[in-house]
């Protein structure tokens, strides 16, 4: 198990910085330290090993936000902007879910694992009477993975990121009015580094 962990870390590194094209098993290994036998022992191909890196997508962040409803689903994506940043497994497997056609990949599981987490959070804030009467929890929650994936992989390619906090704050500016009841909104609260960096 051990040296499965270090092949599939070495593995999101270099999907990280090469992409799945660029990537190759010798650059996994030598950045693994294993021998040839110890790597095809765990995967059998660079495409087994992309899908494992993307697999395991949900695995590799820890949110465990103290907050509830429409504050916990803000902060999550905060979180995740943060982990983008600096959680080189997340970061890989997000982008090989972007890439995911460059072997052959058509699955879209890890986007309904973000719309089915987003979901259970908007239908606790539409318990907690945060949401209009009109906003459909699971049609929102599509709109939101959809928007949130296509701004990180703005950010990564203006600013590798950096602004990416600054571009979610932009992002709920508008989305809130939308879904979200005058006294959920007035309540609802953003980092403060992000805040200043949109400011």
């Amino acid at each position: 198990m051990r040296t499965r962990e270090l092949i599939l870390y070495a593995a999101a590194e270099i999907f990280d910085e090469c992409g799945y094209s660029g990537a190759s098993i010798s650059k996994i290994m030598d950045r693994a330290q294993v021998t040839q036998g110890g790597m095809y022992f765990h995967f059998k191909s660079k495409r087994s090993l992309a899908q494992a890196v993307l697999a395991h997508q949900q695995e590799f962040v820890n949110f465990s936000g103290g907050t509830n409803g429409l504050q916990k689903l803000v902060d999550l994506t905060f979180f995740l902007a943060r982990e983008l940043q600096n959680n080189v497994l997340f970061r890989a497997s997000v982008r090989l879910a972007v890439e995911q056609g460059e072997f052959g990949g058509h699955d879209d599981t890890a986007y309904q694992e973000w719309v089915t987490e987003f979901r259970a959070l908007l239908n606790e804030a539409s318990e907690l009477g945060e949401l209009q009467a009109d906003v459909d929890e699971a049609e929102f929650a599509n709109v939101l993975v959809g928007a949130y994936s296509g701004i990180q992989v703005f950010s990564n390619i203006s600013s590798g990121r950096a602004d990416l906090p600054e571009r979610i704050v932009s992002m709920w500016r508008y989305l809130l009015p939308a879904v979200a009841t005058p006294q959920a909104r007035a309540r609802l609260s953003f980092p403060a580094d992000a805040q200043r960096m949109a400011a």
